[in-house]
């Protein structure tokens, strides 16, 4: 049931990728045949999280899981990933899955870069392949597609807004993400401290490198503890993982402390508690079950040879893929979701 190898349509977009933006619009189609389910036989597409058994990956998980069973008359989708955020490990259950001649594999990846020849040999093999996260392969031969969630320069200063209202614009501030190779996390981080060091002169970033939290909440509680005795004077903290704001949070619920800023990437069943409580200040993330949703409904256009085009709804009622931007191999959407205090108060969150 295997396509000819895929295309877009669209020239190299890496560098507006890189810097956030996105200029124009377009198509993407499959540049070859419909394949049309002749032998009765299913399309298979595998989704790899970052890091399985986290709550952000079970979210997504939700979302696949819907998908397949919307479409389970042509598809069989399910989720996999590594037991930790190891890119090693990602890029053995991408040999895996190319030795199983799966239809499309779709990748968050822990590396971009380094997960980038593995896909292309996928690519070759006739596997259709969607990354999210991963803006640096747009443009290459690595992949089909990659759909951001929104525009990463957009979603950074939104992390920069909620910590400089939180720290009343000034004081020291640290940051922490997932891993150093988590390209997402360090293009959201350059926005935010660009944003802050032009309109707020007062706030100073303590360490110019992030530190890591590795995706896990034992090591978001542990990098906390060690920040705030590190130091002594700060006054804020941005993370773009939920372990990293949970963590921090855990830290000053057991201290009784309030008086540092905790402004991180969150869902808002993780977050709610800590918001309401004063252990967190601003979250801002997105429905990782529309994101799963979005990138398996491409895989299944394109294994179908069908057009994805600018203005197309990828999400149905999950909302945040009303109106897709396309450029070449990147595609937008727009579910940038901020929360705060207050807004979680009956203890009823979405997910």
């Amino acid at each position: 049931m295997k396509l000819a190898r895929s295309r877009f349509i669209g020239g190299a977009v890496t560098a507006l990728a890189l810097s956030g933006l996105v200029a124009g619009c377009g198509t993407v189609d499959s540049g070859g045949s419909s394949a049309g389910g002749e032998d009765g036989d299913k399309f298979r597409i595998v989704t790899v999280s970052k890091v399985e058994g986290i709550t952000w990956f079970q979210r997504m998980s939700e979302g696949v899981d819907m998908f397949n069973d919307a479409n389970s008359d042509e598809v069989e989708a399910y989720q996999t990933g590594p037991a930790e955020g190891d890119p090693a490990l990602q890029v053995q259950i991408v040999e895996d899955l190319i030795a199983q001649n799966v239809d499309a594999i779709i990748v968050v990846p822990n590396d971009p870069i380094g997960i980038g020849p593995v896909l292309e040999r996928a690519r070759e093999a006739g596997i259709v392949v969607g990354v999210t996260e991963a803006t640096q392969l747009v443009g290459t031969e690595s992949i089909d597609f990659d759909i951001e969630s929104f525009d990463n320069a957009d979603f950074g200063v939104g992390f920069a807004k909620g910590l400089a209202e939180a720290m009343d614009g000034e004081g020291e501030y640290v940051t922490s993400v997932g891993n150093l190779t988590s390209e997402s996390h360090l293009l959201w981080l350059e926005a935010a401290n660009n944003y802050i060091a032009e309109n707020y002169p007062d706030m100073v970033l303590v360490e110019e490198t992030p530190y890591e939290n590795n995706n896990d909440d034992q090591q978001g509680r542990e990098l906390a503890d060690e920040l705030l005795s590190t130091y002594p004077n700060l006054k804020g903290y941005l993370t773009t993982t939920p372990s990293g704001g949970s963590g921090m949070a855990l830290a000053l619920r057991d201290k009784g402390r309030t008086d540092v800023a905790n402004v991180s990437l969150t869902l808002p069943s993780v977050a709610g508690p800590d918001l309401e409580d004063g252990y967190m200040d601003f979250g801002q993330g997105w429905d990782p079950a529309g994101w799963g949703w979005a990138l398996n409904s491409v895989a299944l256009s394109i294994l179908k040879g069908e057009t994805v085009a600018t203005g197309d709804d990828l999400a149905w009622e999950l909302g945040g893929y009303e109106s897709i931007v396309v450029d070449g191999q990147l595609i937008l959407g727009n579910d940038i979701q901020p929360y705060v205090p207050g807004q979680f108060s009956d203890g009823n969150y979405p997910f």
